[in-house]
Formats: C-alpha cells, sequence, structure tokens
C-alpha cells in the first residue's frame, strides 16, 4: 500500500472569513489505527486525521458545520464516523458507506440515524471494493427513501458520464461529489460537464464544489475549474455546496492549504450573497441544520430540521 501525503497541520486564515453557519459539506476522519482499524482489502490507508484535527482546521478557517463522510477505509463499520459525531455536536452531520447496506443489520442503520448520519455515499470505482450489486443497490435506495436521507455519488477518475445510467433516474436527493470530476481542457464538450448539467436540470441533483486542484490539468492556483464551477452555479445556484475533502486522501502530492480551497470557492463565486447560498444556505436545507439567519438583506431562510 502506497504511502499517501499528509494535510497541512497549521492551515493559515483565508483572506476573508466566511459567513457565519459555513458548511464543510465533506470532511473525513480517520484514526488512530490503533483504535479504528481498517478493513481487510482495504484499498489505502491515509495518516491519521482524528476529529479533534479536524475541528482545529475548521476553527482555524471559520467554519462551524460540517459532514462527516466515511471513507472505503472502514467500509461498514462507521465507529469512527460515530465517536466523531457524538464528540462534534449539532453541527455536524455524517454520510455512511453505502457497504452498510449490505453488510450491516437494521437497527445499525437506525443507529446511524440517531446520531445525526442523512446520506450514505455510493461508489462505483471497482479498484475501491466497495461496489454494491444491482440487489444491494436497490436494497439501499428503497432503504434511503424511507429514512429521507440522500445519496451521494463518488464519481469515477475519469468523470460520471460513463456510470450516470445507474443512478440518473433516481427520485431521492442525490450529491455528485467533486463536480463529477469533468476534464478541464475539454471545456463544454467535456461529457461529463454535459451530464452534470442534464442531472441539474432534474431538480433533486445536487454538485459538490470539491476537488478543484485535483482536478485542475493547469496547476495552482488551479484557475481552469472556475469556468466548470461557474457553469454549475449558473445552472443550479439553489443545488450547489461546497466541502474541503480534508484530510485529501490518497494525495500523492502535499495537499495545500485548506485556506487556498476556500479562497478557490470565493473566485467561484465572487458575490457575496451567491457565496452565502453555497456556503450556507444550500447544505443547511439538505443536511438539515436548524433554522439560520441570512446576513445578507436581513432575509431568514427556513430549512429542513
Amino acid at each position: 500500500m502506497p504511502d499517501y501525503m499528509a494535510f497541512d497541520p497549521n492551515p493559515r486564515r483565508p483572506s476573508v472569513l466566511p459567513p457565519a453557519h459555513t458548511c464543510d459539506s465533506q470532511f473525513h476522519v480517520l484514526g488512530p489505527l490503533s483504535k479504528y482499524p481498517v478493513r481487510p482489502g482495504a484499498a489505502y490507508q491515509m495518516p491519521t486525521a482524528t476529529w479533534e484535527a479536524a475541528l482545529r482546521v475548521h476553527k482555524a478557517l471559520g467554519i462551524e458545520r460540517g459532514v462527516i463522510v466515511q471513507t472505503t477505509t472502514y467500509g461498514a463499520d462507521h465507529a469512527v464516523v460515530l465517536d466523531a459525531l457524538a464528540a462534534m455536536g449539532p453541527n455536524y452531520r455524517g454520510c455512511a458507506n453505502a457497504l452498510v447496506f449490505a453488510e450491516a443489520t437494521d437497527s445499525y442503520i437506525e443507529k446511524l440515524h440517531a446520531a445525526g448520519v442523512r446520506g450514505a455515499r455510493f461508489s462505483f470505482r471497482q479498484a475501491l471494493g466497495a461496489v454494491l450489486s444491482d440487489a444491494d443497490f436497490a436494497r439501499a435506495i428503497a432503504r434511503i427513501r424511507e429514512l429521507g436521507w440522500y445519496v451521494k455519488i463518488q464519481p469515477e477518475k475519469d468523470g460520471i458520464a460513463g456510470s450516470a445510467a445507474k443512478f440518473e433516474s433516481l427520485d431521492v436527493p442525490v450529491v455528485i461529489d467533486h463536480m463529477g470530476r469533468p476534464d478541464p481542457i475539454r471545456g463544454r464538450d467535456d461529457p461529463s460537464l454535459r451530464k452534470m448539467l442534464e442531472l441539474l436540470s432534474k431538480g433533486n441533483f445536487w454538485v459538490m464544489l470539491s476537488l478543484g486542484e485535483k482536478t485542475s490539468k493547469a496547476g495552482y492556483p488551479w484557475d481552469d475549474v472556475t469556468p466548470i464551477a461557474r457553469a454549475y452555479i449558473e445552472a443550479a445556484p439553489d443545488r450547489c455546496i461546497w466541502g474541503s475533502d480534508w484530510p485529501h486522501p490518497v494525495s500523492v502530492v502535499q495537499p495545500p492549504n485548506d485556506a487556498e480551497l476556500l479562497e478557490l470557492l470565493y473566485r467561484y463565486a465572487p458575490d457575496a450573497e451567491e457565496r452565502h447560498r453555497i456556503l450556507v444556505t444550500n447544505p443547511a436545507k439538505l443536511f438539515g441544520f436548524a433554522e439560520s439567519t441570512d446576513d445578507i438583506g436581513g432575509n431568514r431562510y427556513a430549512v429542513a430540521q
């Protein structure tokens, strides 16, 4: 198993602090290994990134809310997420690994729900060893519908165009991670970008404006991904969210200082009201945070409980 690069433990403050109640809609918690062993056959093992370290990063960045996404490293054993949710409090939610529907009991799934899990992440990447059979996928979607959860899709390395047929007809909220992994060089001709825009037109699909630093083909400061993000924001301003993807799993080069990723989002959304929607209002609706007051113009947004 290769050695992957660790996150920057000392993120600086961003150039501008994000609005109150900003949500990091995807980050992970890993380790320590002595307490949370990886599952047999796990595709990767990351350096330790505890919930305490995550809170330090969020405090430095001015982030008050977040969603802990279970990695494939632990499979259906969500002990690390359950412990983190208990420690981090009501401003945090969880997203399960979809293997839980094939390998765990219904009472365990209810335990996840009670702890604050509100979605499940599905992967179609065979290399990660976490792909459900068609039958298990159908059962998982039925259970998600009952629970009122959302579906989260981890794109293939070459984008979502090839796997979209598996999920594009779903009638529950669906979040596509990492902007669907389009190729910036191909621009509007990229099949995954076109598919993402088609999905966003349906009304129940959301997009995570994340992983710009790895999607970029131009390199730092990753400006070639800005037109992609803008296309999504203009297509579905009420269904765009942002995530850091901390601690940046399977990074083969040193991950950036996390403040740079927040500032990249600022370049995607230079308008204050637009930025507030992506960082505060939209994730509050999707993840079920309490009603919050919009700092812009004194408006209030009633969101799902």
